[in-house]
Order: C-alpha cells, then sequence, then structure tokens
C-alpha cells in the first residue's frame, strides 16, 4: 500500500485541487522547515491516511491528536501539508534554542513553556493562530503517552480552552505506527525506513451547543473544561482502537504527576 492511499480495503484518496493555493503563502523559514520533514517523514514512515478529506483546506482548524512517539510530529506535519494546509506545532520550549529555534519561531510554531505560568501566553498565541484562518496541532496529552501500551493517557485542559473560546473546526486524529520507530519509553531508536504509519481522521467535533452556552454567560470552568477535553479525546481513542483493530482499555492513564496549575497542554514531547 502506498501513500495518500486508505489502510484497509478503501481506494485512492481524492487530492484536493490547488494544494498550493490552500497553503498559502510559505516565507524562506518555513521552506527550510519544508526541506526537512518533507524528505525524512517520507524516508521514515509509509504514510496511510483514512479521511484526510475531514481537515478544511480553509479556515481555521484545530487538529487534536493523541502523542506516540517524538518523530510522530514529523509524520503528522506531512499528514496536514498532503491536505493542503500549513501545520502550526505547540511544542516544547526547549526545541527553540539556536538557530533552528529561531527558524521554527519564525515558521510560525509556538513555544510552550510546560510547568509554567508563562505556558499561558502559548494559549494566547495559538488563539490568535486560529482566529488568522491557521491550523494549529495539539496534543492534549502534552507529552507522550506513558501508557505502556500507548493508549492515549490523562490530557490536559489546553486544547478545550482553545476549542471553546475560538470558532476553530476541531478534527480528532488517531496516529499510530511512529512508536515503532521511536521508543518514548525504553528511549530506543528503531531506525527502519518506511515504517508503516497510519492515520484516521475523525468527523469534525460539534462544540456549538457549548460555544452557545459560553456565549449566553457559562464560565469557561473546570468541570465544562474536563467535559470537552474528555469528548475530544474519546473521539481519539475510539479512533485509535479502530487502526489497532482492539478496544480500547476502560482505564485511562493518569500520566506524568508533575502539575501544570495553569491546564495548559499541546506540547510535542
Amino acid at each position: 500500500m502506498t501513500d495518500e492511499t486508505s489502510a484497509r480495503g478503501g481506494g485512492p484518496v481524492a487530492r484536493p485541487e490547488g494544494r498550493w493555493r490552500t497553503r498559502g503563502h510559505i516565507p524562506f523559514p518555513l521552506w527550510l522547515c519544508i526541506l526537512v520533514v518533507y524528505p525524512v517523514a517520507s524516508l521514515l514512515f509509509r504514510l496511510r491516511y483514512r479521511h484526510i478529506e475531514r481537515i478544511p483546506v480553509r479556515g481555521p482548524v484545530l487538529l487534536v491528536a493523541n502523542h506516540v512517539s517524538v518523530l510522530d510530529p514529523l509524520a503528522c506535519a506531512r499528514l496536514v501539508f498532503d491536505r493542503g494546509r500549513i501545520p502550526h506545532f505547540l511544542a516544547k520550549e526547549t526545541v527553540f534554542k539556536g538557530l533552528a529555534g529561531t527558524i521554527l519561531r519564525a515558521a510560525g510554531q509556538i513555544p510552550v513553556a510546560r510547568y509554567s505560568s508563562t505556558a499561558r501566553g502559548s494559549l494566547d498565541a495559538a488563539r490568535a493562530d486560529l482566529q488568522a484562518g491557521n491550523l494549529v496541532v495539539i496534543y492534549p496529552e502534552g507529552s507522550v503517552t506513558r501508557d505502556p501500551a500507548w493508549w492515549p493517557m490523562q490530557a490536559r485542559t489546553g486544547a478545550a480552552q482553545l476549542a471553546l473560546t475560538t470558532d476553530a473546526v476541531v478534527v480528532p486524529v488517531a496516529q499510530w505506527g511512529p512508536q515503532r520507530v521511536h521508543d518514548y519509553h525504553s528511549k530506543k531508536l528503531h531506525l527502519r525506513l518506511r515504517t508503516p504509519a497510519d492515520y484516521l481522521v475523525g468527523e469534525p467535533i460539534d462544540l456549538s451547543a457549548l460555544r452557545a452556552e459560553i456565549r449566553s454567560g457559562r464560565p469557561l470552568d473546570t468541570p465544562l473544561l474536563r467535559e470537552t477535553t474528555d469528548l475530544m479525546m474519546t473521539r481519539v481513542r475510539h479512533q485509535l482502537a479502530e487502526l489497532r483493530g482492539e478496544p480500547a482499555p476502560a482505564a485511562v492513564h493518569p500520566g506524568p504527576g508533575r502539575s501544570r496549575p495553569d491546564g495548559i497542554a499541546g506540547s510535542a514531547a
């Protein structure tokens, strides 16, 4: 099975027309990222997409994904780029060091100072990005899952804050396969070329009722944020179960014990 082909029994995924036009203007720093990420992702992964057409080609999109490897942002970036969009990731601040960090910032990527009160600015930056009509990729778990079987762990509420305070289309995405190349749990790199990496894009999540309640005065409190977070991650877990061909466990791994007082999540780590 080749790139951009549905993983099980489906026909070829339709290529949207005018993908260069829907990507918009690409500044030089972003070109540098593309010239690195695109071939590396092609060498490491044999990408297989299901329902890539569910990602809107225009307008604000909040793409909510599970996190299985430090390398899965490469494959996820290809998914978004192949759809005709430019991904803007929230990534841990330590990635933004030196020349590479300067390039990433200029390419529109968003640093997250995890476990810090300054992380609030990351959400503000992501919100502004969505309001400008861009596509933001966020990992609600905040880091690679600590679940021994790679199921999504307990998520933070930063993604819910973005979902409820913008008009972005919220698209759940399940990914499976990049952990075979880099195992975060064992800290081992298994360098295999063209390792299958499967992506299942879900139907956009309808948050119109909750957004209407907020506009009517409902406070953006912890129960509402947790309700929205669980809604998003339940969809991602079900999609991952479909990709893996096995049911998701009822229990959710609690994740790292270190608390984040501001509820920020979403960094690629």
